[in-house]
């Protein structure tokens, strides 16, 4: 029997990048980016801040680290910032806040990663001597945990308003606020304008190999590509791969669509099959969670008996897995892989 051919739903992480963005990275015009001496660099990071409608941005390798440099220049040790119970930040970055920047995080319960406004308000801390400072609350959108949601621009709004009312800052975790911007229909700038700083990826479904981008207030910045360097991420002539983000930039963010409507077929098609089940409120951008509790068989069992089949995905909760559309995967390879779905939840 010959070797099926996968289908990798793990993450839109595991996208290649386009041919366009090879051949871009082989003709890149490159320098040391640490002296700021790298033209291609230069000009992701100019294009990014225009993108996102910020003054200045910064190159960083990682989400993580754009997010983490971030809180590093917005803090001081031993002041508290708010987060979404569900966060990445406070579930997927190993501690980060309390490691690199000394500061407490506190967590509010919200729905698909909404959080409520009033809630945030209750949250800030007055000032009182027996009390960490507020200084940053972090939104995320979209919202991973979740499975992709969106926060809506109205509560986004809300949140902006509550926290400079008490001089708080706001920090987007953007790592696909494109696929939030697909979503709600309007250009990423209507999102963006209600943070102080964003973190996007360019390496998730914008199928550039590597980066993402921190974007806010020029003195900010500075900060933040200070504290890049401190965490080794002073790069030299990385112009080979800003050369990726400057297409994805420009060429891979209306195409996330294509994603979004894959999805939506997946999760469909999903729901056809007895003993699986996915809430198709929750089926708003790139992502399906699945819930495998009627198959009576757990996430990580699931996982595994279609990694048989040639179907891959991760188990994010006990009795639920995780399967995420990209530009490497078609709506014919969502149809095979319901397919492969199908015969193994009756044959297994």
């Amino acid at each position: 029997m010959p070797e099926l051919r996968i289908i990798d739903l793990r993450s839109d992480t595991v996208t290649k990048p386009t041919p366009e963005m090879r051949e871009a990275m082989f003709r890149a015009e490159v320098g040391d980016d640490v002296y700021g001496d790298d033209p291609t660099v230069n000009k992701l990071e100019e294009m990014a801040a225009e993108k996102v409608g910020k003054e200045a941005a910064v190159f960083v390798p990682t989400g993580t680290m754009g997010n983490q440099t971030s809180i590093m220049a917005w803090t001081s040790r031993g002041d508290e910032i708010i987060v979404e119970e569900q966060a990445h930040i406070y579930m997927y970055e190993v501690g980060g806040p309390a490691v690199l920047s000394g500061v407490q995080v506190r967590p509010i319960r919200g729905r698909l990663g909404v959080m409520d406004p009033a809630d945030v308000k209750a949250a800030i801390r007055a000032p009182n001597i027996h009390f960490p400072k507020t200084t940053v609350v972090c939104i995320e959108n979209t919202h991973n945990r979740s499975g992709g949601c969106v926060v809506p621009l109205d509560n986004m709004k809300a949140i902006y308003e509550v926290a400079h009312e008490a001089g708080v800052k706001v920090h987007l975790d953007g790592a696909r606020v494109f696929n939030a911007a697909i979503a709600l229909g309007v250009d990423v700038k209507e999102i963006t304008q209600y943070c102080d700083s964003v973190q996007f990826c360019l390496s998730k479904g914008l199928c550039a190999p590597m980066g993402s981008i921190v974007a806010g207030p020029k003195d900010f910045i500075a900060r933040v590509r200070k504290y890049r360097k401190l965490l080794g991420g002073g790069m030299r002539q990385v112009g080979v791969v800003a050369a990726a983000g400057i297409v994805a930039l420009t060429k891979m963010v209306d195409r996330l669509a294509e994603d979004h409507a894959n999805a939506k077929r997946l999760a469909e098609g999903i729901n056809k099959i007895p003993g699986l089940a996915v809430e198709m409120e929750t089926v708003q951008t790139n992502m399906v969670a699945v819930h495998t509790r009627g198959l009576a068989m757990d996430g990580p069992d699931f996982q595994k008996l279609m990694k048989s089949y040639g179907v891959l995905f991760n188990a994010d909760l006990p009795y639920r897995v995780r399967m995420v559309t990209h530009h490497d995967v078609t709506a014919a390879d969502i149809d095979e892989a319901l397919e492969r779905i199908a015969y193994a939840v009756k044959n297994r």
